[in-house]
């Protein structure tokens, strides 16, 4: 396999600059999502989308034991839960809109930020793959139940 032939100081390097370029990527896009009304459809589709990124494990490089599973989601959950409680909508020309809130980009720059240290600090002990999965398990534990409580707040606020 490809991860076993480069040298794992390399893989870290490339995955925290395309983690880093997708952190910056995710701050644009929504930035720009919260000038266009919410539908369910858009607060469903990218944990869809995401979950697609499941197929790492058939690759053995990127496998992970059961208690790191627990653990990375059990992270996922407690960092969603500050998502959640930044993240409200308001009504306007018949819409529903994400409310902007400088809290928000600031808290997911820093969830990047602990991110990108977890994983320079605990690539000195566990496999780049291994790591790259838990990080995958993490950002899915992250973003599903945020996405459910997004939805709940939605759905709330569409019955008004």
């Amino acid at each position: 396999m490809i991860f076993t032939k480069v040298p794992p100081v390399y893989l870290i390097i490339g995955s925290t600059a395309i983690a880093l370029f997708m952190g910056i990527l995710a701050l644009i896009v929504r930035t720009k999502a919260a000038k266009k009304p919410v539908t369910a459809k858009r607060i469903i589709l990218p944990p869809l989308f995401m979950s697609t990124g499941a197929l790492m494990f058939i690759f053995e490089e990127f496998r992970v034991p059961p208690l790191q599973i627990v653990e990375a989601l059990i992270v996922g959950a407690l960092f969603s839960i500050i998502l959640i409680k930044t993240t409200h909508f308001e009504q306007k020309d018949n819409g529903i809109y994400v409310k902007r809130s400088k809290a928000f980009l600031f808290i997911l720059l820093g969830l990047l930020i602990v991110r990108l240290v977890g994983k320079l600090i605990l690539s000195n002990s566990i496999d780049v793959g291994e790591l790259g999965g838990m990080f995958w398990i993490l950002a899915f534990g992250m973003i599903v139940p945020w996405r459910i409580g997004m939805l709940s707040k939605f759905n709330s606020l569409q019955k008004i």
